[in-house]
């Protein structure tokens, strides 16, 4: 499988866009790379940019770009909010996909040790790259920043650790490192004070503040957020101070956990959060759970779609206050999507029943067995939140939350199976397409048809596990949600039950062409006895749906 590194360089220019597109340019001149993200600051004067490529290419682009914003971007004059000490400031590598940080950690001492030797250009390393505990931090290294390093470099503990130990008056130096997934996040305040934000800032932050003791010594007082470094700053640009913040482990310190003790401590000290602002890219587990963490506070159900639950995120954290928050743009998942890998569901109605009617064999039963079991656990998760929010059941809200959550996973899973099933079909006809001259084209061909058919056994089957398992939300709302929503956990039932019959016809005729037959008379045992279980889960669920109905 593919090694994926995302590399996250701090440029020291945010209002030149010349400059700007000269730097992205050369990133992506590199085959393979695919820039993410760029997100230029006007009031910090400083450019994040977010791109992605396979180990080599990204210590390419970023040597590239390192090499252009030298050329470009004179230091002598560079004036800006945020903390800097070269042309490209830092410039983080962080593992995505199928690589180790150990692995991670190579490249970027690799990166280092070229940008050092061969642009004479003083590097320093960071995070995990970095052997030596003193100087592992970034804000460590960059103490003193740009005015102050042509005195610092000369100290013997400040040695570069590639590069010259003469500081470069025009591009500075830079920190190249690997590290965790970072988010760059910033709560705005309705002061202008730098000074006030700052007060929020280290109740936040993890380091805290100096605080002196009963004996006048002064002592750290730790902030209340784990993993969480922080400072307060104005941008005139927006024309509001803010508390600017790098998440660095947002698994103990949710974006959302350091949005609400911004509130509370702005609050404590007589000031409002009005909205915050994100400086990248975010994961999108980290969007949903904000999502979540906010209905959760309002008491409603948390089982809603994952549009909603970003929506949800967007304006309870008022990421759209300074400039428009564009999911798409600012998820890392959703940049990373082969935009034609999910080409089905992202049809419109009209759109799916056209292509299934046309003379193409694909999308066929098998997709539309998995479409069917999406609609049908979908009901019944609508059927959760209407309990959820009904009127006198407020106590009940959590127990039908966790009904739709449940639904709604499933849900997502069937959705994705609609587009597998067909790309499975297409499997099957690239192999039987494969070359059969001689006999090793044979042998590769026969090999290529039996491993695409057992795919394509293995794909309505899970169709048939998760429509069966559909039916545990469709009945429980039918015995206890919304009485007016009955008939919709009925309707839910038939397209469940349609699901698995459906998808274990895909099972049964694909098991018919493939060799082992020890495997598909097993599969196909199996199959038949989820097709009885559904069968009868159908049947409880329509015979209480009736019963209902009829008490009506």
């Amino acid at each position: 499988m593919k090694q994926l590194i995302e590399c996250v360089p701090n440029f020291s220019e945010g209002r030149n866009m010349q400059v700007i597109k000269q730097i992205t340019d050369a990133i992506e001149s590199v085959e393979g790379i695919k820039l993410l993200n760029v997100d230029p600051g006007k009031g910090t004067n400083r450019t994040v940019v977010t791109f992605v490529g396979e180990p080599m290419q990204v210590v390419e682009a970023a040597f590239r770009a390192i090499k252009v914003s030298g050329e470009l971007i004179d230091m002598s004059k560079h004036q800006g909010e945020h903390p800097r000490m070269g042309a490209t400031d830092v410039c983080p590598l962080i593992p995505i996909a199928n690589i180790s940080m150990e692995e991670t950690v190579k490249y970027a001492q690799l990166l280092a040790k070229r940008v050092g030797e061969e642009q004479k250009l003083p590097v320093y390393l960071y995070e995990y790259a970095q052997r030596d505990a003193a100087r592992k931090n970034l804000s460590v290294i960059r103490a003193g920043e740009y005015e102050g390093f042509f005195q610092k470099i000369k100290l013997k503990e400040w040695k570069p650790d590639f590069g010259p130990a003469v500081f470069d008056a025009k591009r500075g130096a830079t920190v190249i490192g690997a590290r965790d997934f970072l988010v760059a996040y910033n709560v705005n305040l309705n002061t202008t004070s730098t000074r006030r934000a700052n007060s929020v800032a280290f109740d936040v932050r993890e380091q805290g503040r100096k605080v002196k003791n009963e004996n006048g010594e002064e002592v750290a007082q730790p902030g209340t957020c784990k993993s969480v470094k922080g400072i307060g700053w104005f941008i005139p640009e927006y024309g509001v101070a803010q508390v600017s913040m790098n998440l660095t482990n947002i698994n103990i310190t949710p974006v959302h956990i350091a949005f609400d003790e911004c509130v509370k401590s702005a609050h404590n000290r007589g000031m409002r959060v009005t909205g915050s602002e994100l400086v990248g890219l975010i994961p999108l587990k980290a969007m949903t759970d904000a999502g979540k963490y906010f209905l959760a506070k309002q008491q409603r159900s948390i089982g809603v779609s994952e549009e909603e639950l970003i929506r949800i995120a967007v304006k309870s954290m008022g990421l759209d206050e300074l400039t428009p928050f564009e999911p798409r743009k600012r998820i890392i998942e959703y940049l990373l999507e082969d935009e034609v890998s999910s080409p089905l569901i992202n049809m419109n109605l009209k759109q799916f029943a056209n292509e299934t009617a046309s003379e193409s064999p694909a999308p066929g039963g098998g997709s539309i067995a998995a479409y069917a079991g999406a609609l049908g656990v979908s009901l019944a998760t609508m059927v959760a939140n209407l309990s959820s929010h009904k009127k006198g059941w407020d106590e009940r809200w959590k127990e039908f939350s966790e009904w739709a959550e449940r639904g709604q996973k499933t849900k997502d899973e069937l959705l994705k199976l609609v587009d597998e099933d067909t790309r499975a079909f297409n499997k099957i006809m690239d192999a039987i397409a494969l070359p059969k001259t001689t006999h090793a084209e044979k042998a590769m061909r026969t090999a290529a048809i039996q491993s695409a058919t057992k795919y394509a056994i293995e794909v309505p089957y899970r169709v048939m596990e998760l429509g069966l398992q559909s039916f545990e939300v469709i009945k429980a709302m039918a015995e206890t949600g919304n009485p007016n929503s009955v008939s919709d956990a009925g309707v839910g039932a038939l397209c469940a039950r349609a699901a698995v019959y459906g998808a274990y016809l895909n099972v049964k005729i694909n098991a018919a062409s493939y060799s082992d037959k020890k495997y598909t008379s097993r599969k196909v045992k199996k199959a038949k006895e989820m097709i009885d279980k559904a069968k009868e889960m159908e049947r409880k669920v329509l015979a209480i749906v009736e019963r209902k109905i009829d008490k009506q």
